[in-house]
């Protein structure tokens, strides 16, 4: 009986039964559930009871420390004269526990409390033990601790238990961690919850005593799918060219004076380097995915450079409405009204804004498994809510458009080529609106279909294509720019090959 066994002699007691954690633990593996559960519940039976028994009475508080091969042991007794207690912690995890009200509530005003932390009990009560509705890998983050109250009248607990757990495996951004509570047979939620978390440990509460742990579940990975790894790949950096090329033409070909590239010179510039980071974000995500803090920085930039590229989206169709509604291209007097300068400000400080209120909000929503933005919380409206609002805005200008575009051709009374000048106007507003985002309607509804996986892919991963097409090889000035660029390399190549053949003679 513990209650007449001597502290000695349980020490001695918990000293073999802690040498047998790890061939109990051993011998069950390979057994089925129903043993490891046997096994389990009487190793913590066993344990708690010979704990019980090194409790001593006091005036003030005691504090016992045992440091076994297996497990750490900790025991709290308070008196009616205690004024101040002790943190109670171990190596891998520490209790928050308000003794003082538990005391108060006990005829003899005092109260105590073990506190135990098992190195591998995980081998008993597995984490597979944790019976869910989700199909999912169930991992154990931290060490099996035990918590129980002694030599108290009154064991219902007045408020909440905290214990902090620190994870004993590398921490995943996408898992979803449970605080649990073994249940004679299983692992429970039932009572427990989680209060905080980050990359190194978890606080959970609890309003009951009783074995505890923290597990996390992930999803089974996917069958890797090479062909379309390959495609995105190949989408991607042909889409990047593009970008490329179009930011050289409007940057090195003359334009007439009353074009206004800023908008396009900035989208580009959005778009080239978003898509750019995601592309070497995902080739070295492994590594990347290791430093938490470098994920979470990538998703944020990723998150402000899509969305400025959006909000270029909309400068550019609002230029292009003004365009229209003149039937010209933009005015000396209109570049005054809407300056390089204004255009920039509101470019990237609309985007810097939403990312700033988001950080500030809710942090933890950036770095998900693809260090982009958590789709948990609803956070990911921190994105599509602006997203939402371009493309609607975006789709009342074009609508707009296309109706002074439709009354100005039926009211022309003007020569061939200004009808012609016209007509080719109303095809670019048609090819913008897909470059202006109407690719990413198609977003939500990929997730259940291939067809539409790929096509979002590969529109998606064009935009830059579509700028080049639509600004560049469609436009009369440039491509006589690009002729008589290509006659002067045809020629400087000519002459270099004929010096070289001279040469040879």
């Amino acid at each position: 009986m513990t209650g007449q066994m001597s502290s000695e002699m349980a020490d001695d007691f918990l000293k073999i039964v802690d040498a047998a954690q790890v061939p109990i633990s051993k011998l069950a593996k390979a057994e089925d559930k129903d043993t490891n559960v046997l096994y389990g519940n009487i190793y913590l039976n066993a344990f708690e009871k010979l704990v019980s028994a090194l409790v001593k009475p006091t005036e003030t508080y005691n504090l016992q420390n045992i440091s076994l091969n297996n497990t750490e042991v900790r025991v709290l007794a308070i008196g009616p004269n205690a004024s101040t207690i002790p943190l109670i912690r171990t190596e891998k995890a520490h209790m928050d526990i308000d003794l003082f009200e538990i005391a108060n509530s006990s005829t003899t005003r005092s109260a105590a409390v073990t506190f135990m932390s098992y190195k591998s009990m995980e081998n008993l009560l597995k984490p597979d033990f944790f019976n869910t509705s989700n199909d999912t890998i169930k991992t154990m983050m931290s060490t099996v601790i035990s918590a129980t109250l002694q030599q108290t009248n009154n064991t219902k607990l007045t408020k909440p238990v905290n214990f902090t757990l620190r994870h004993i495996r590398e921490f995943d951004p996408s898992g979803s961690l449970s605080c649990v509570y073994w249940n004679i047979s299983e692992w429970s939620v039932d009572g427990c919850s989680v209060l905080e978390t980050n990359s190194s440990f978890t606080v959970c509460s609890c309003v009951h005593l009783s074995t505890f742990a923290l597990i996390m579940q992930t999803s089974h990975p996917t069958e890797s799918n090479s062909l379309m790894e390959l495609l995105n790949l190949v989408c991607v950096i042909v889409g990047l060219v593009f970008f490329s090329l179009a930011l050289l033409t409007f940057a090195l070909c003359q334009w007439s004076p009353g074009v206004n590239n800023v908008a396009r010179i900035n989208l580009c510039v959005s778009l080239l380097l978003a898509h750019l980071l995601f592309l070497l974000t995902q080739q070295f995500l492994r590594l990347i995915r290791r430093q938490q803090v470098l994920c979470a920085v990538i998703s944020g930039v990723l998150h402000f450079l899509f969305l400025s590229g959006f909000v270029w989206m909309f400068i550019e169709a609002l230029l292009l409405y003004i365009c229209v509604k003149n039937l010209s291209q933009i005015s000396s007097k209109k570049r005054e009204v809407l300056n390089s300068g204004f255009l920039c400000v509101i470019g990237y400080t609309v985007a810097l804004v939403v990312v700033s209120v988001s950080v500030g909000l809710l942090p933890e929503g950036y770095g998900s498994e693809h260090c982009w933005i958590k789709l948990d919380k609803g956070f990911i409206w921190s994105f599509l809510g602006p997203v939402c609002v371009i493309l609607a805005l975006n789709t009342i200008l074009f609508i707009n458009i296309i109706i002074k575009l439709n009354f100005t051709l039926k009211n022309l009374n003007a020569e061939v080529s200004q009808m012609r000048q016209t007509k080719i106007m109303t095809f670019k507003t048609l090819a913008q609106f897909v470059v202006l985002g109407c690719s990413w309607i198609l977003g939500p509804f990929t997730k259940d279909s291939q067809i539409l996986e790929i096509l979002f892919l590969i529109v998606n991963s064009q935009q830059g294509t579509f700028i080049f097409l639509v600004y560049c090889v469609l436009n009369d000035e440039v491509r006589k720019q690009y002729r008589k660029f290509f006659r002067f390399v045809r020629g400087v190549f000519a002459v270099n090959t004929k010096k070289v053949c001279e040469n040879m003679k």
